[in-house]
């Protein structure tokens, strides 16, 4: 793995392990958003954030598991998205006049700037050179076209 990458992958997770020391340091400001889910469980779904917001970056970073940990925190942060950061509530949110508006808007394109640059790490885990691709060069294919063509079955 290049430095570059590993660069990338820190980058683009460092900001979960201390949003879930946030939340364990402010459990009841964060019990209390949790409490305005319409789903209910707000500490189950709390403990489960923080396990998420730990373990994720981790596995994605030492790319242990990296597509499972990617699309684990990826679905994190589409639900956090959809169920915390409901801008659309909030009229003006757009123009300026309604600040808390503007700010759940942020966040909310923030996370979905998060899931772009998670699904990449799936995609970069995914990728994997076909066998003829790694052989298949232009000197290769050249190589072929000048060598005389053997029928091996019945000898040289």
């Amino acid at each position: 793995m290049s430095t570059l990458a590993i660069v990338a992958r820190v980058c683009l997770v460092v900001l979960f392990p201390f949003s879930g020391l946030d939340k364990i340091v402010h459990w009841d400001k964060a019990m209390e958003q949790a409490k305005t889910s319409p789903l209910g469980g707000a500490r189950a779904m709390l403990m489960a954030g923080i396990v998420i917001e730990f373990t994720t970056p981790v596995c994605i970073v030492l790319m242990w598991h990296p597509v499972i940990a990617s699309l684990v925190l990826a679905a994190f942060c589409v639900i956090t998205a959809i169920l915390f950061h409901p801008f659309w509530r909030f009229p003006g949110f757009w123009s300026g006049d309604n600040a808390e508006g503007a700010a759940h808007f942020w966040d909310f394109l923030k996370n979905f700037g998060l899931v772009g640059g998670l699904l990449l790490v799936v995609g970069a885990s995914l990728a994997l050179p076909a066998p003829a691709a790694r052989h298949n060069t232009p000197a290769t294919h050249a190589a072929a076209q000048i060598a005389p063509k053997v029928d091996r079955r019945h000898g040289p």
